[in-house]
């Protein structure tokens, strides 16, 4: 019988060479349990990437799985323990922050973490088919997108194209901060996108009923650059 294009896309996906799924669409792959990494849930998850941090910021980094045997675990597949939706900005590369190595996290960029078509896709795919428990959406200081937002919530002009789509999917999370006229402004609607981001989040439809049994944490964070720090929101 021949296999749809749907489970051969979920094939492929998964990182093996032309191995599906255990059991079908969203069944555990069969290397879940012996890839290195991995997080038994949600409280686990967010304790990794905290004791990551918390090395990152001290400048006492141990660079974890980077090794060779661990290349070769991941060739047969991969078992993230947290995804992480992080602005594009070259100052917040994930697995720097969290001092955590390859197979670790899946990540996901765009400026300002806007969760558009193929950012969902990837979440949902994170959620379903690696069983991640943790979803961090994780937004930090001075960041140009959302202060791009802001210019134009202040009443200048729309840009156009691209730039002009990403200001209007965070526009929704900074209008209801009230504003002051001074940075501070600015600084607070940073972390009101990635709270706003998180909780559309766990709203979608294809996340939700995870999200609802406690399968699937969507935590907001934000990165202070001048500490290093990742704050949980």
């Amino acid at each position: 019988m021949a296999i749809s294009r749907r489970s051969a896309l979920a094939a492929s996906l998964a990182g093996g060479a032309g191995l599906l799924f255990s059991g079908g669409l969203g069944a555990a792959p069969a290397w879940a349990d012996t890839a290195a990494g991995g997080a038994a849930g949600p409280d686990e998850a967010l304790r990794l990437l905290k004791e990551g941090n918390e090395r990152w910021r001290t400048y006492s980094q141990t660079h974890p799985n980077e090794s060779r045997a661990r290349r070769q675990e991941l060739v047969a597949g991969q078992n993230p323990f947290a995804l992480v939706i992080g602005c594009a900005d070259s100052r917040v590369p994930a697995e720097l922050v969290f001092d955590r190595g390859l197979g670790d996290l899946f990540g996901v960029r765009s400026v300002g973490e806007v969760p558009d078509s193929s950012v969902m896709a990837s979440v949902v795919y994170g959620a379903h088919h690696l069983h991640i428990p943790l979803v961090v959406v994780l937004g930090h200081s001075s960041c140009g997108a959302v202060t791009a937002a802001v210019e134009v919530h202040r009443g200048a002009p729309m840009p156009d194209g691209y730039l002009g789509y990403m200001v209007k999917q965070i526009l929704p999370g900074i209008e209801s901060v009230p504003d002051d006229g001074t940075d501070a402004f600015i600084d607070a609607c940073v972390t009101a996108n990635a709270r706003h981001i998180a909780d559309e989040l766990a709203a979608d439809p294809e996340l939700s009923g995870a999200v609802g049994a406690g399968t699937l944490r969507i935590s907001p964070a934000r990165y202070e650059l001048d500490s290093s720090k990742v704050n949980f929101l």
